[in-house]
């Protein structure tokens, strides 16, 4: 890291060099429900296949590439334990292949058919998507192997990205009525992420950036989230930029705001800190939280705007693709977003030559507004604080077609920076300690900055029977503390249908209505498949066809081979 902000260093032959005044990362959290055998278009694994190919794929294709170059990039990736085992999947890589063979041969036809009418600007962007999604096979085979895991696991060994780990399956930790379901939710994550990466992970995701601090009720309290993190050796997670600032949520916070998951309006609330003062609190510092061992680093809003603002925000620019216009025949997308409010059947045919030009702009905006973002802070406390940039990976090639090749612009004019010093999250956090110890209140990124969008009078009715899985989970641990053979293998799976049903995506997809029948009948599977096992566990007694059931089930919901029922035994009350 630099030297202190007001020093000069010399360079050789006394050469004068420029001080960095801040650090830089982008943190992009990068999170599908589980949908491995779980249904295909329009929902199911084709959400898996078209964030690999438009997303995961051109992104590790991006840092390798500035890798390669010596270009000093860095950047901060959360990869959710349920997407990991998803892309670590051996039927989920065959099916991508058959994916990514697909597209190129339906924009093929296409640039015949487009031919045949003589439309030869629509030809030519067929060209174009075949030689994309040829690229994206051949480089998905051939340069990484058919893991991007393992990609992502080298460029961390290098020391180009950090990797997050998240609860296991992106469970909503506040709404959980029983702390062992947290512990599990994040022993399992941990376990998860040292198989797929071979190391301890440094720092978390919180699910929906939910966070919940310590209470008491009748008598007995609840640990904070920070609690559960300190326990399994996570030192730093990310924070909505009100609940560390104070005010009223931001972001993603009105209706005139984009996401990958639609517009959602959000409400006003006020977080209250105990210790610092929220006047003083900014997002450009960490912050301990409650204890001196766990950390917080809040969303830079300025960033953050940049890219969710429907009205200002560099996705929405008229030469830029659009997303929702899809050629009738082959599903492929030849337009560009043309104006505001133009119906889709009004659009424009799409440009990649134009949208370049804009991308490149749009990165050199960005990268000056960094640098001021970091100089200016600096000038005010004469500090070395840092800009994170976060947002849902997602959100980059799959919905803003062109949002990867602007995030590899703006990382290489960032690595030239003379103001600006790129990093990774944990590795600032190393370097630059927090001062202080907060108190942040109770709140998401989601509707109106608390837990609305996962508990509202469309989803209520889901919390009780999630609630009383995890009770039911629990006392299954009580009952049988070390189980072996055939009863383990059922408690295994138990627990891993437990995790499935508390997916936070469920209710979300409920409440938005972009898949809610869809989230329905995934929840309600989970949840029949954990009283199956449940109820077998109980007696005591599995026969064959119980084992050979629970097996199935592995084989079905195939994730967290390592996990440990036993981290569902109840937790002390304090």
């Amino acid at each position: 890291m630099p030297s202190p902000p007001d020093a000069r260093r010399s360079g050789p032959g006394g050469a004068r060099k420029h001080v960095k005044h801040g650090a830089f990362s982008f943190v992009l959290h990068s999170h599908l429900p589980y949908a491995r055998q779980a249904g295909r278009w329009p929902h199911g694994e084709e959400w898996i296949y078209e964030a690999a190919a438009e997303t995961y794929v051109p992104l590790l294709t991006t840092l390798s590439d500035l890798a390669e170059h010596d270009i000093p990039a860095k950047l901060t990736l959360g990869i959710t334990p349920v997407l990991a085992e998803q892309l670590a999947d051996a039927l989920v890589i065959e099916r991508f292949e058959e994916y990514a063979r697909d597209r190129a041969e339906r924009a093929a036809n296409d640039v015949v058919r487009f031919r045949e009418l003589g439309d030869d600007h629509a030809a030519s962007l067929a060209r174009w998507y075949e030689d994309f999604y040829t690229r994206t096979l051949l480089t998905f085979r051939d340069r990484f192997g058919r893991s991007l895991l393992g990609v992502a696991r080298r460029l961390q060994d290098n020391g180009c990205l950090e990797v997050l780990t998240s609860a296991a399956t992106h469970g909503y930790l506040p709404l959980l009525s029983r702390d062992s379901s947290i512990r599990g939710q994040l022993d399992t994550g941990v376990r998860a992420y040292r198989r797929h990466f071979g190391r301890d992970p440094k720092a978390v995701w919180l699910p929906e950036c939910a966070y919940r601090p310590a209470y008491q009720i009748d008598g007995i309290v609840r640990p904070g989230i920070e609690d559960f993190l300190a326990r399994v050796g996570l030192k730093l997670f990310f924070s909505e930029t009100h609940t560390v600032e104070g005010g009223k949520p931001v972001g993603k916070a009105t209706a005139d705001v984009i996401g990958p998951y639609g517009e959602i309006p959000r409400r006003h609330t006020v977080p209250i800190s105990e210790t610092t003062p929220m006047s003083e609190r900014t997002t450009f510092e960490p912050y301990y939280v409650a204890r001196p061992d766990v950390a917080v680093i809040g969303r830079n809003n300025r960033t953050g705007m940049q890219v969710w603002s429907a009205e200002h925000g560099y996705p929405g620019d008229f030469d830029y693709r659009e997303f929702h216009r899809k050629d009738g025949v082959s599903g492929l997308q030849y337009w560009r977003v043309t104006g505001p409010k133009v119906e889709l059947g009004d659009k424009d045919y799409y440009h990649p030559d134009w949208a370049k030009g804009k991308l490149e702009a749009h990165a050199e905006h960005f990268s000056r507004l960094v640098e001021a973002e970091v100089r200016h802070y600096h000038e005010r406390t004469g500090k070395f604080g840092i800009v994170a940039a976060i947002y849902d990976t997602e959100l980059f090639g799959h919905w803003w077609f062109e949002g990867v090749r602007w995030l590899g612009e703006v990382l290489a004019r960032l690595a030239r920076s003379e103001t600006v010093e790129l990093t990774t999250a944990s590795a600032y956090l190393e370097a630059h300690p927090p001062e202080d110890v907060v108190q942040l209140s109770e709140g998401s990124w989601g509707m109106g900055g608390n837990h609305f969008t996962w508990d509202n009078p469309d989803t209520q009715w889901m919390w009780p029977i999630i609630h009383t899985a995890e009770a039911r989970m629990e006392d299954l641990v009580a009952r049988f503390p070390e189980a072996g053979g055939p009863a383990r293998e059922i408690l295994s799976q138990a627990a891993r249908e437990l995790l499935l049903l508390q997916s936070s995506d469920w209710p979300f997809l409920v409440t938005t209505g972009q898949a809610g029948e869809y989230a329905t009948q995934r929840f309600r599977e989970h949840v029949e498949r954990f009283e199956r096992m449940a109820a077998i566990a109980e007696t005591g007694r599995p026969d064959a066809a119980a084992t050979q059931l629970a097996r199935d089930l592995y084989e079905r919901d195939k994730v967290f081979p390592e996990i440990d029922y036993r981290a569902w035994a109840a937790v002390a009350a304090s």
